[in-house]
């Protein structure tokens, strides 16, 4: 097999590395997954050599034997690459793998945008254990966001949903706040009889901290039921998608313009009736022109697309490549 000016695309999650070999005409010559990219908990070379396990593996995928070669372009989309000087960090640290004289590395929420478009023109929001939120345009522009949580003014996302919904919980049992159904049905996900008891277990850690995502799906199934407490933190994540996305719809000057706007991330892809109904009321209301759309592709291929749009492959590349994903 002829592996000159093959392309590699990466997307590295905190949980999970993806990693794709692609030919510039857009097929899929090998493909690898590997464990999470958590450089502020391992370092940053640490993570890097998680990365080079992972690109060893699926170039012998791709039919190559020895070291990767020097591929024609790295796209690498990388969790925890939320600034500009992160990404320039994580872009020197490729750059000393030999991979390719072309890298670009970017954060991994716009591997889950260009994987919802037909054109790199539009804008995000990814909700799963955090939030986040990116645009872009043909010609390179982009909108972003710091995206660090309480300090850069983030609210939302499963684990911020879930420790609200505690919140709340504790202070309607103990009498300091209003009434909801969400005190009893949060300890009973657990088989527990109280939100003391919840309390107690989780504090001394006899469930486990990583469980407490799964408190969000309960916390949907409460405002469904109509318990008010629990509507107003669906509304309130509306309302945060909703912000998210106009301002960079603004940044990039398509509020008024017929733009997409595509949702992705375990919270938003449930499709939560409610909440979709909300964002979709909230979204007509400041953006009217503005579509909404949800991301089931895999992020890989958003950032295999962005490997074709640096090579500016033909566009039967793109069509091609979504065909092997459908």
């Amino acid at each position: 097999m002829n592996l000159n000016g093959v392309l590699l695309a990466i997307d590295a999650g905190n949980s999970k590395t993806d990693a794709v070999v692609l030919s510039p005409e857009g097929r899929v010559l090998g493909s690898a997954r590997g464990g999470g990219f958590q450089p502020p908990v391992a370092g940053v070379e640490a993570a890097v050599d998680g990365l080079a396990e992972i690109v060893g593996r699926v170039w012998e995928a791709a039919g190559g034997t020895g070291l990767p070669p020097a591929f024609a372009h790295v796209s690498a989309c990388l969790a925890n690459a939320d600034l500009a000087v992160e990404e320039v960090e994580l872009e020197r640290a490729l750059y000393e793998r030999h991979w390719s004289r072309s890298v670009r590395v970017r954060n991994d929420t716009f591997a889950v945008l260009r994987a919802g478009l037909d054109e790199p023109r539009g804008v995000a929001v990814v909700c799963g254990a955090g939030i986040n939120c990116v645009g872009m345009l043909p010609d390179g522009r982009t909108a972003r966001f710091p995206a660090l949580g309480k300090i850069s003014g983030d609210w939302g996302g499963g684990s911020g949903l879930a420790e609200e919904s505690l919140w709340f919980a504790a202070r309607a049992e103990d009498g300091r706040g209003e009434p909801t159904a969400l005190a009893r049905e949060l300890p009973a996900h657990f088989g527990l009889p109280t939100m003391y008891a919840l309390i107690e277990a989780l504090h001394l850690g006899r469930i486990a901290y990583e469980r407490r995502h799964e408190l969000t799906p309960v916390l949907f199934r409460t405002s469904a039921g109509g318990d008010a407490v629990a509507r107003s933190l669906v509304r309130r994540l509306a309302e945060e998608v909703v912000a998210l996305s106009t301002v960079a719809l603004g940044r990039l000057g398509l509020l008024d313009e017929e733009a997409p706007v595509m949702l992705g991330g375990s919270v938003l892809a449930a499709r939560h009736p409610e909440l979709d109904g909300l964002i979709a009321e909230l979204l007509a209301a400041r953006a009217p022109k503005a579509t909404v759309g949800v991301v089931t592709a895999p992020p890989v291929l958003g950032a295999a697309l962005l490997a074709l749009d640096e090579v500016v492959a033909a566009p039967e590349a793109a069509v091609r490549l979504r065909r092997h994903y459908a």
